[in-house]
């Protein structure tokens, strides 16, 4: 861990996005823009038109993709010292591709043919959708599945678990502390389901959008037609319409949805974190651990306060990246590139936010007296369940006379029965409500858990 990295995802927090360094460094950006590069040199020579650039052969196919395949930190240096002479970092890895081309008899004809009619954007736009689509596909999902898998699993353990709700803070009709974790589990669902399905897009289409150096060297062939094909082979949908760039309206959906989940995530690291408050919850302790450096009895909530930290950074920049990067100036201007590449760290800190909750969530228990005790000292919550039978059997006034019994009052179960044993009510009602106790009073909610979660 470096102490002298200038952000902290690549100092204090750098062992916790490991899996995302591969994805959005340098590395690999210049990695994904040499697997663009060949895949449409080996996409040019499909095309029978093109008859000065043949068909690759198997065995030419498997050296040209050996090149991805086995790219290294080494070969991505290369490139950056091509650069410093370029001050151009596609056409770096266009001259480093040639090189290797030229290395190889077989090979060496089809330089010319590396980064053919394209544009830079056409590199780009490609290497930073396929960026998107591992991080998503081979850390993000993961990790929100891991999160959602426990949520469930805490939701169905504790389904009966009877707890105080708190309306606006304040003492509420009852749930159960399963159904409140299910409630979560449901909402990140769907935006899991959304994240998965988010669309990644892509273009080859020249330098403003029209294939115009296509079209004059081959016009007989059928550049998008070709393109879609291209863009499809990478796993992406293809883009028919643009500019010089890929518009990036699908960069901002995405982080969009990412948006929503991290709030999602935001509001049950508070609550959670206020339940830890109220005692319901208990955390584990670890040896040699201090949680103040005063208060030795401390054990603070660290790992909710860091998630709700690093959600707020994270969605931070992704409402920058959906409102500025579906602007380009005409054709195209150069503000997006220097924000891309900005792209990694609000998902850095997305990561490190899952993986704390994550850990946060292993160190819990639920303090079943805790919750038994609030449930017992809040006999006033039932006012709703008399209110509402007295209405059913056409007593007067039952909202009003309750609001005077209950509001700003302290009642308990012996005035609350003898309210009660006062009502007109028939006798199988006046038994139900007499029976009713505030852990008891949680209407549907395990059911729904087990309706929903099983």
């Amino acid at each position: 861990m470096p102490l002298t990295a200038l952000s902290p995802l690549d100092g204090r927090y750098h062992d916790k996005i490991t899996e995302l360094m591969p994805i959005f460094s340098e590395f690999g950006l210049i990695k994904r823009r040499v697997r663009v590069e060949m895949e449409w040199l080996i996409a040019l020579a499909t095309a029978p038109e093109i008859t000065e650039l043949p068909e690759f052969k198997i065995i030419s196919k498997s050296e040209l993709r050996g090149l991805v395949n086995n790219f290294s930190v080494d070969d991505a240096a290369a490139i950056k010292a091509i650069e410093r002479g370029t001050n151009h970092d596609v056409k770096a890895v266009e001259y480093w591709l040639k090189d290797k081309l030229s290395d190889d008899e077989k090979l060496n004809s089809a330089r010319e043919f590396v980064h053919f009619a394209l544009t830079s954007e056409d590199v780009n736009n490609l290497a930073y959708a396929l960026m998107l689509k591992d991080a998503r596909d081979d850390v993000l999902l993961p990790a929100l599945d891991a999160l959602i898998a426990k949520l469930q699993a805490m939701a169905q353990l504790y389904a009966n678990s009877a707890m105080l709700s708190r309306t606006h803070g304040q003492t509420a009709s009852p749930t159960t502390l399963g159904k409140e974790l299910a409630n979560v589990w449901h909402r990140l669902k769907r935006q899991r389901a959304q994240l998965a399905n988010a669309v990644m897009l892509g273009k080859c289409a020249g330098a403003v959008g029209n294939y115009n150096a296509h079209a004059i060297s081959y016009p007989e062939v059928r550049w998008p037609t070709l393109s879609q094909a291209f863009v499809e082979s990478l796993g992406l949908e293809f883009n028919p319409l643009t500019t010089q760039i890929e518009p990036h309206d699908f960069i901002a959906e995405l982080c969009d949805i990412m948006r929503r989940i991290n709030i999602i995530l935001i509001d049950f690291a508070r609550d959670t974190w206020s339940y830890i408050s109220l005692g319901y919850f208990k955390q584990s302790t670890v040896a040699g651990e201090v949680g103040s450096s005063t208060m030795p009895h401390k054990v603070n909530p660290i790992d909710f306060e860091n998630a709700e930290g690093n959600f707020g950074l994270a969605n931070a920049l992704f409402q920058h990246f959906s409102e500025k990067l579906p602007i380009s100036r005409l054709q195209r201007d150069l503000t997006d590139s220097t924000v891309l590449r900005a792209l990694g760290t609000g998902f850095g800190h997305s990561l490190i936010a899952f993986k704390a909750l994550q850990k946060g969530l292993g160190k819990l228990s639920v303090d079943e007296a805790r919750l038994a005790s609030d449930l017992d000292a809040s006999w006033e919550v039932l006012a709703e369940a008399i209110q509402t039978i007295m209405r059913r059997y056409g007593l007067p006034n039952p909202y009003e006379q309750l609001k005077a019994l209950t509001r700003g009052s302290k009642i308990d179960a012996e005035s609350t029965r003898a309210f009660i044993a006062s009502l007109d009510l028939p006798s199988a009602a006046k038994q139900r409500l007499a029976e009713l106790t505030p852990a008891s009073y949680t209407g549907l909610a395990a059911a729904l858990v087990v309706e929903h979660l099983s």
